[in-house]
């Protein structure tokens, strides 16, 4: 049986957040067995702490957010997913403000965060689950099923936007630690340039550039750097989904088939999960 992990030693990332444009220092800590992933809001009287559990998520609205008394913290999928793919089970995610640093818009600063910390064998068994019947959730054009499976997490996902050059787009992926790092942690952030202009007149996206995320306007996409892979969008929507699927406090296995996920539906599977997970203790 597979064993818990945890990290060797702390890391740390600092940088600008997308949506608040302020500074932020991360430090992933080392943590016992059974702790799961906990944020810590150190610059907060008492430092308080929210687990990452999609019973503690409170908005979906361009991201994950979670929260827990005066403990909240924004947009954590892409935490979550290096997270994941590491199968990190246990660690205190300490934070000196409310929304992590955006960094390239990816998740693979977060990875090599991870990397650099390495990573600890625990004694205790780790946490698996794959339902006993398959799970849907659909809303708009979204759908998502899970489908029980008990070696790995394989994801099948299909992504469209209106004006992108590539459309729709389509990839398949099972998760592996190496594999993450080579097809999906480089996926940057996308948003459409209709979006983006609503998003800066609500006062977000304050601390977003070229280099933290890429835009589509007018069948093109606008970016600084050229496209790390030529389906982009639909990796990116696959690190989203395996962060949000991380919500549930268990290393889920099963195979997954998503046509235009995002945030509400990746939560709303990962909290029936975490109901399923509940009732089968």
């Amino acid at each position: 049986m597979e064993k818990q992990q945890t990290l060797v030693r702390s890391a740390f990332f600092s940088g600008i957040a997308l949506h608040s444009g302020a500074r932020c220092t991360v430090r992933i800590q080392p943590a016992p067995e059974n702790t799961g992933i906990v944020f810590r809001r150190v610059d907060l009287p008492g430092k308080p702490e929210v687990r990452a559990l999609a019973c503690n998520v409170v908005d979906v609205r361009r991201g994950t957010t979670i929260a827990e008394g005066k403990a909240v913290v924004f947009t954590v999928e892409h935490i979550m997913s290096a997270l994941n793919a590491w199968h990190v089970d246990n660690c205190i995610v300490e934070m000196d403000g409310g929304e992590p640093p955006i960094a390239d818009g990816s998740s693979l600063p977060y990875y090599r965060m991870i990397e650099e910390a390495g990573i600890q064998q625990q004694e205790a068994e780790a946490k698996t689950f794959t339902p006993k019947q398959p799970l849907y959730v659909e809303g708009g054009a979204t759908k998502i099923v899970l489908i029980p499976g008990q070696e790995k997490l394989s994801i099948s996902c299909l992504a469209s936007f209106k004006g992108c050059p590539v459309d729709p787009q389509f990839h398949e992926f099972i998760l592996s630690t190496e594999g993450y790092r080579d097809e999906i942690a480089g996926g940057r952030t996308f948003v459409d340039y209709g979006d983006l202009k609503q998003l800066l007149a609500m006062g977000l996206c304050k601390g977003g550039s070229l280099d933290a995320a890429a835009i589509i306007h007018d069948g093109a996409i606008i970016c600084k750097e050229e496209l790390r892979f030529r389906d982009e969008i639909v990796r990116h929507k696959i690190l989203d989904l395996i962060g949000d699927i991380y919500l549930t406090g268990c290393r889920i296995t099963g195979t997954v088939i998503a046509i235009r996920p995002g945030h509400p539906k990746n939560v709303e599977l990962a909290g029936m999960l975490l109901r399923e997970i509940a009732a089968a203790q």
